[in-house]
């Protein structure tokens, strides 16, 4: 059996707190390594990995990385496909964090050298891949724009409460959500299919979504007048809520379509759409995970 290998995004590839984790775990097991370059690397290191009998992949890098992988990961038949661990090098690890994989370098490549893969889904939008969340409108803007102090204050709620202020000047996308037995006409300001629970740097999206169980968590917010404010804090703050202007839906299945195009965002790729099919591809990927995972339904 070959040994475990981690794709490493180049990136990441000098640090020192990398190297020293990199020869610690060594030390454990066998444990070869493939650094990134350039664009197009991750997909002919994971086939190239496939080949040559690699059962165990780590992905090193952050939220963007791991979408890399999962993609190519998904042109693998599910009988010969490579189980995924994660070494969280990115800015916000949204998705990793969520799955409680450590911070610490050394106890994430421990788990990823001896941890239980567990079969989890991915979403497939269009003709592309993704495990955690896709995200419209000005979601991205806020992750950007709050300003330091703010987040210091007032810590994840800095999210809410600026981004309320940024909804209030940001020109809704008019389109329709289809999902089984639904059609929904909507002028969206931004919205998130979620097959995890957080993105945009531990911003809380869908706190009850689970990654085995076969639905998309789609929550979506709708223009609103200034004067309705606090009711949107409250819709958004209550995940049991579907109110008048922050709607909530979980499907195997959804699609949006509108007129114009829109960004979107899947796992840190932007892409711009008129119509995108979302479809839950069930328990696809096989993932390791610490025991216990609060991801996991069962």
């Amino acid at each position: 059996m070959q040994p475990t290998r981690l794709i490493l995004n180049g990136k990441k590839a000098g640090l020192e707190t990398v190297r020293s984790a990199i020869f610690e775990a060594r030390e454990q097991a066998p444990l070869d390594v493939r650094v990134t370059w350039e664009a197009g690397d991750v997909d002919r290191l994971v086939k190239e990995a496939y080949e040559e009998g690699c059962s165990r992949l780590i992905v090193g890098g952050g939220d963007g990385s791991v979408k890399e992988v999962v993609d190519a990961l998904m042109k693998i038949s599910f009988e010969q496909r490579p189980a995924l661990a994660i070494l969280p090098l990115g800015t916000a690890n949204d998705f990793s964090s969520a799955c409680t994989i450590p911070n610490d370098l050394l106890s994430a490549l421990t788990l990823a050298q001896t941890g239980t893969p567990y079969l989890v889904d991915c979403i497939k939008a269009n003709q592309e891949f993704f495990i955690n969340v896709a995200s419209g409108g000005f979601g991205a803007q806020v992750t950007r724009s709050t300003p330091p102090e703010l987040k210091n204050f007032l810590g994840g709620g800095a999210y809410t409460l600026h981004g309320l202020v940024q909804a209030l000047k940001f020109t809704a996308y008019t389109g329709e959500f289809i999902l089984p037995k639904q059609f929904i006409s909507v002028d969206v300001i931004a919205g998130a299919i979620c097959n995890g629970r957080q993105a945009g740097g531990g911003q809380i999206l869908a706190p009850k979504a689970c990654i085995d169980d076969g639905l998309l968590d789609i929550v979506a917010l709708t223009r609103f007048p200034v004067e309705r404010a606090l009711q949107v804090i409250d819709e958004l703050l209550d995940p049991d809520i579907n109110g008048e202007f922050v709607k909530r839906f979980r499907a195997p299945w959804a699609k949006w379509q509108s007129l114009t195009e829109g960004p979107t965002n899947l796992d840190g790729e932007g892409i711009m759409e008129k119509e995108i099919f979302y479809e839950v591809i069930p328990k696809s990927i096989k993932l390791i995970l610490p025991k216990n995972c609060p991801l996991i339904s069962v």
